[in-house]
């Protein structure tokens, strides 16, 4: 017993650290091929001889037609074209597919179900999916009456945690590609009263660490080696820092993103994604992006909550407050990119909502 417990604190293993559970319906089991439509391994050893033309064949000469070696050497296919790879930007990182988004779509859904997700939005046409709450179950110690009961009391057990994952999906700079951006969102169960008798679910921090997993996990599924993506992803290195604040003569303010207006756009709208927003709609041609902010602690009390909050059973729900739409106007400006903040108008938003909107979005983009 006393064995089984110091092993409860031992640290998890690398390929333990992320074993997430839906906070809503159980998960989608994955698809199993049937025995019987399992293909047979080739067999050529009874494949007749194609002697071309010569009239005669030699055992020789068919023994080297199917060496190894010499079919590399006298193969006329091209040599293989890295089709799934890492690009960075500032602090964001993004995969890049040699596929078209109508192609890539199911692929990612099925590889959010298989880690153990809910998807709870999909918008095709907008190339957004979004992923319900989920429990990281890898972050709960293993202690004896854990590992004696096992699932008995496992829903006894939480870590006062939540991820929910958002992926965007946008055409390409190249014909045929597609730009694949994961953004992590947060939020952890915390004491309220000092009698610690009342919680409430506040926002974490972004982990853009844990989104450069799901890239790696994400690339694996796209067929790349899993030595290639750990080195794609350690490639990446530290971020260059890519925008800055700009105040203009009438008392308003910018964001400058030193890119051009087509990877711009694309990061606008992954910082949208990670500080919280709802794009409802978008024009590319006109540079808006057409967003409501939701917030977090209403979105956490439509998903299944923590242990603390299901002991406090008593305690009512708040309700979501209705929120207000914002646009964002992504302006090409060759070599740099503006980014500003509009009223309904049209005009330059000089509220003080509009300043910390420019602030969280700079810190994204920078």
């Amino acid at each position: 017993m006393a064995v089984a417990a110091a092993s409860g604190c031992s640290v998890l293993p690398e390929s333990k650290k992320i074993d997430y559970k839906s906070a809503g319906k159980s998960q989608v089991p994955s698809l199993e091929i049937p025995p019987d439509l399992t293909a047979p391994s080739k067999d050529d050893r009874f494949s007749v001889p194609d002697i071309g033309g010569k009239g005669s064949a030699t055992f020789s000469a068919y023994s080297a037609e199917r060496d190894p070696k010499a079919q590399v050497q006298n193969s006329t296919v091209l040599p293989q074209v890295e089709k799934t790879h890492i690009e960075r930007s500032g602090s964001q990182r993004w995969l890049v597919v040699d596929q078209t988004p109508d192609k890539v779509w199911d692929t990612v859904k099925e590889f959010w179900q298989e880690t153990g997700f809910i998807i709870k939005t999909e918008q095709p046409d907008a190339g957004v999916m979004e992923t319900d709450w989920a429990e990281n179950r890898a972050k709960i110690g293993e202690d004896f009456l854990r590992n004696t009961l096992g699932k008995l009391l496992d829903s006894l057990y939480s870590t006062g945690e939540r991820d929910k994952f958002r992926t965007r999906l946008e055409p390409g700079a190249q014909p045929g590609t597609t730009d694949i951006f994961i953004s992590h969102r947060g939020m952890e169960e915390v004491y309220i009263t000092t009698e610690k008798d009342q919680t409430r679910w506040q926002p974490r921090a972004a982990d853009p660490e844990l989104e450069a997993e799901m890239l790696r996990r994400l690339m694996l599924r796209f067929g790349v080696e899993e030595k290639r993506a750990e080195a794609q992803i350690a490639a990446s290195g530290k971020p260059v820092e890519k925008a800055r604040v700009v105040k203009n003569s009438d008392g308003t303010a910018q964001v400058m993103v030193d890119e051009r207006f087509d990877r711009a756009w694309r990061r606008v709208g992954l910082a949208l994604d990670r500080v919280g927003f709802t794009v409802e709609d978008r024009d590319r041609s006109k540079g808006l992006f057409f967003v409501r902010y939701v917030d977090p602690e209403a979105d956490a009390a439509n998903k299944d909550p923590g242990l603390l909050s299901k002991l406090a059973f008593w305690k009512s729900t708040p309700k979501p407050e209705n929120n207000t739409q914002y646009r964002i106007f992504v302006r090409d400006g060759g070599d740099a990119t503006q980014v500003q903040v509009l009223t309904r108008e049209g005009g330059s938003d000089t509220s003080d909502t509009a300043k910390r909107i420019l602030a969280l979005l700079y810190d994204q983009l920078r």
